[in-house]
């Protein structure tokens, strides 16, 4: 067995554990997803454990379970005044729960519509509706925390001692590009003395065009482990000019601002130098190396 394989039965079988000790039935429990989380169906049961398994060596537990529980309080905010999303399943605690080294959250089980094609220019015209269903969240939301304090420049570290990914003026450009990005990520203050006049909010923090679930009663927003505050721009970052007219659509039918160019680029900028950091984690992922090496041949092109 792969050391996936051996990953992935070990988390379904944390996840029926845990799912027994909450006093679900699970007699067929099946993987319906297998990234950077693995998600099974405790069936029969109608509920989804969800548990991610690839992350930065600087996602401690307490980082994790942090973000979590961030996640289940969003999700289930938003499911209770309408939003379309996978809510937080009603049959357990929502929090999340730890079992034999795996964090895990349980969610309602959503037939998925298998004959719909991702439609990414409507997905992001929806995250117009996202982010102004978001406005008015009450709970506290840190600045811009999907980007981990340390996660980049660690990752850079980890990247210059495997040298077959990138060369070392790649790491020099990469950390000079982010000594100047990242007082403007993690300081609130610092971000809007530079852009003065853009609105921070909740954002779902991790492409939500990308992540919107075709259920068989019409789409749905999900996964919502990496949600922050920060402008609306994060969650349209390295999408390109096609997305943002498509979510700039949706702003205009919901009253949103239009996106500010600079701060645009900003999370382009962000976004890019964050992918290829992500390549650190291909040991534990291998197909990552397939999305992520375009983003890095772009980045050299472009320099």
């Amino acid at each position: 067995m792969s050391d996936h394989s051996a990953r992935t039965a070990a988390a379904v079988d944390a996840a029926v554990g845990a799912a027994r000790g909450l006093g679900l039935t699970v007699t067929d429990a099946a993987v319906l997803h297998d990234l950077f989380s693995v998600v099974v169906h405790l069936a029969p049961t109608p509920v989804v454990a969800r548990m991610p398994v690839v992350f930065p060596r600087s996602t401690t537990p307490e980082i994790l379970a942090g973000r979590q529980q961030a996640e289940l309080d969003v999700a289930g905010w938003l499911a209770a005044r309408g939003t379309p999303v996978i809510p937080p399943s009603p049959l357990v605690a929502r929090e999340p729960v730890r079992r034999n080294g795996f964090s895990m959250t349980f969610w309602q089980f959503t037939e998925e519509d298998r004959r719909s094609e991702p439609d990414y220019a409507a997905n992001s015209e929806r995250v117009a509706d996202l982010h102004a269903a978001l406005h008015g969240y009450p709970g506290p939301l840190p600045f811009l925390t999907s980007d981990e304090p340390q996660h980049v420049p660690e990752a850079l570290d980890q990247l210059a001692e495997r040298g077959d990914l990138l060369t070392g003026d790649d790491l020099e450009r990469a950390r000079r590009e982010w000594r100047a990005l990242d007082p403007l990520v993690h300081s609130r203050a610092a971000f809007e003395r530079a852009f003065p006049g853009v609105e921070v909010q909740p954002v779902h923090g991790d492409s939500p065009p990308a992540n919107i679930f075709a259920g068989t009663d019409g789409p749905l927003f999900a996964d919502f482990e990496l949600v922050t505050t920060g402008p609306v721009e994060w969650d349209l970052a390295t999408l390109g000019p096609e997305m943002r007219s498509a979510y700039e659509r949706g702003a205009r039918r919901s009253g949103l601002r239009p996106l500010d160019d600079d701060v645009m680029a900003f999370a382009d900028a962000v976004g890019t130098l964050r992918a290829i950091a992500t390549l650190a984690l291909t040991p534990q992922l291998p197909v990552l190396a397939d999305y992520l090496l375009p983003v890095l041949e772009q980045w050299r092109a472009a320099g």
